[in-house]
């Protein structure tokens, strides 16, 4: 069912842009909305019902890259451009601290981010079909996905 999203590739670069905010102000930087957006996939819930149709996001891989994204974070920090949020820190002495089993929140560290990442995708679901309702091609991605 994965031919649906290539109708709507134009729709995405445009609701990626506008998206973009929302991204800056979250807990995320965009190296690392990039990587979640990549273990993303969209669905359609509910398409044979055009009043209850809309897309989903669909994160079961995403918990697969959330210890990447420290990574990232961390990559990021030791190349001076470590980024904004204060809960994860990054730089050296944290990767050290984290090597040791010291630092960061662990288990319950990475469920927020993942519970965060989770309503991010689906606020960009919700653009994306607001967007698609807005140009008039909502139905015909909607009849798409059914095919």
């Amino acid at each position: 069912m994965a031919h649906w999203t290539d109708s709507i590739v134009g729709d995405r670069m445009t609701v990626d842009r506008e998206f973009n905010e929302q991204v800056t102000n979250s807990r995320f930087n965009s190296q690392e909305w990039g990587l979640i957006m990549t273990a993303t996939e969209f669905e359609i819930e509910n398409a044979d019902d055009p009043e209850a149709a809309r897309i989903v996001a669909d994160t079961e891989k995403v918990p697969q890259i959330i210890p990447e994204l420290d990574n990232i974070r961390s990559q990021m920090g030791a190349m001076g451009g470590g980024g904004d949020d204060s809960s994860s820190g990054g730089g050296i002495v944290d990767s050290i601290k984290g090597a040791l089993g010291m630092g960061g929140g662990g288990k319950k560290g990475e469920q927020e981010k993942l519970e965060a990442a989770e309503r991010l995708t689906q606020e960009y679901a919700d653009a994306l079909q607001d967007h698609l309702e807005k140009k008039g091609k909502w139905n015909q991605v909607r009849v798409s996905y059914l095919e």
